[in-house]
């Protein structure tokens, strides 16, 4: 199915599509609207629903970001192949959220094009190179970001005196030697340490001393 708001631009995939071996074209729709619509009407005869969308991003009305998001709920069977002029890491992060199963741009070749609906109808997802290179980009940041939530979340779990003994164990110190700097029982010290290894999830004194140098800590 071909959705697209300027009917130039469907005749012009339309007669691309034609030419290959095994792709045929149920239906056509200028916005995501008529798109529901006419999904729904094919609802009724299941063989007509489309195996995949070819959909505009900017459309009139109902974005196509937002059609997909609707067509991924409603009909599981259907994929989204995302067609657009934007090479913008919101729109196409956004597509992917949304359950758009690939995402290429409108300058890419034909081949590219009916290599993309043929490895997605085969239940893969397919992404031109400069969009993979964002969606990875985008993938990447995200993990920084948890990886920063998670060195907080570690933080918080440690008290001050708890931090300030990290400091001295990090330093080689022994329990004996950090007891007698702050005044402390060497029980006092251990049982600190326990605490620690046992919020943090570590094993020993080693990984306690590991993760607070890479996770600084301290």
């Amino acid at each position: 199915m071909l959705v697209d708001d300027h009917s130039i631009v469907r005749d012009g995939i339309r007669l691309l599509l034609e030419q290959a071996d095994g792709l045929e074209i149920i239906d056509e729709a200028n916005d995501g609207e008529e798109t529901l619509d006419k999904l729904k009407a094919h609802q009724a005869t299941p063989e007509l629903l489309p195996d995949l969308i070819l959909m505009d991003i900017s459309l009139p009305g109902m974005s196509g970001i937002q059609t997909t998001q609707v067509v991924s709920r409603l009909y599981k069977n259907v994929r989204v192949l995302m067609l657009s002029m934007h090479n913008n890491e919101d729109y196409i992060l956004r597509s992917v959220e949304a359950g758009a199963y690939g995402y290429m741009l409108k300058d890419s070749s034909s081949d590219e094009m009916i290599k993309a609906i043929r490895t997605i109808a085969a239940g893969e997802k397919y992404y031109s190179s400069p969009v993979a290179s964002i969606i990875l980009s985008g993938y990447m940041q995200q993990l920084k970001k948890g990886s920063r939530h998670s060195r907080t979340e570690r933080q918080s779990k440690l008290s001050n005196k708890e931090k300030e003994i990290l400091q001295f164990l990090v330093a080689g110190m022994s329990s004996r030697e950090i007891a007698e700097k702050l005044q402390l029982s060497v029980r006092t010290v251990d049982n600190h340490r326990a605490n620690m290894m046992r919020r943090l999830q570590v094993r020993n004194a080693a990984e306690l001393v590991r993760m607070a140098v890479e996770d600084k800590l301290i």
